[in-house]
């Protein structure tokens, strides 16, 4: 039996979506965040050295990382699903292979860096701070925003919503892994970045997954997507 170690709001809704799709039989553990920081709990350490989420267990292997996790599933249990979620993946040094790749590894390499960083800026001035310092840590924050995370959120923005008016899913026209792993990072980017509003086929692209009862079966599972902000 797969076991989900789900921390709520986190990535690991990535693994349940794709667990529905595939049909796969699997426990949750459900994790609940630190009502004062936002962070997992200390008992994620004795599932897997780095006491994040997601991890699942199946059998012996304990495997971290939504990514690496993604991949072991559609590999292990691909072939064995019915109609598309048989055929998540590509075939090697095809375009859909190279575009699938690409969208691995951008999702986490290069857009949830600045996805995290606009929640971290976002929140430091509610944190507890003497009254004075306050007023300078809201314009250091909105100052980095402004110069640094929102330029580069609005460039990401501007990049996928260009891949996306020529292509129905991520890797082509057709459902692959790459949508799964880039799904936690839309959400994120939706609700966090000015200009998303002006990418309707960004939105028509989640309009796309909501839709799907696998995703909709796997919120019910998990719970929402996103940490408010």
């Amino acid at each position: 039996m797969i076991i989900v170690h789900h921390l709520e709001q986190s990535r690991s809704q990535r693994v349940l979506w794709l667990l529905e799709e595939l049909g796969l039989p699997y426990e949750i553990k459900r994790y609940p965040r630190d009502p004062r920081s936002g962070l997992a709990p200390p008992e994620l350490k004795q599932v897997h050295p780095l006491g994040k989420s997601p991890v699942i267990s199946d059998g012996e292997l304990v495997l971290a990382e939504s990514g690496a996790i993604l991949e072991y599933l559609a590999e292990t249990y691909g072939a064995q699903a019915q109609g598309e979620a048989a055929q998540l993946l590509a075939t090697p040094g095809s375009t859909e292979y190279r575009q699938l790749r690409f969208w691995m590894h951008y999702a986490e390499g290069s857009l949830m860096n600045w996805l995290v960083m606009k929640l971290v800026f976002m929140k430091i001035p509610r944190q507890p701070m003497p009254f004075f310092v306050r007023p300078i840590a809201r314009k250091l924050c909105a100052t980095v925003m402004a110069r640094l995370i929102d330029p580069n959120l609005k460039a990401a923005m501007a990049f996928i919503e260009d891949h996306l008016t020529k292509n129905t899913w991520f890797a082509g026209e057709r459902l692959t892994l790459a949508d799964f792993q880039m799904s936690f990072a839309i959400a994120a980017l939706l609700s966090r970045a000015n200009a998303a509003g002006q990418c309707p086929h960004i939105a028509a692209w989640l309009k796309r997954v909501e839709a799907r009862p696998a995703w909709q079966r796997g919120i019910a599972q998990g719970g929402p997507v996103l940490m408010s902000a």
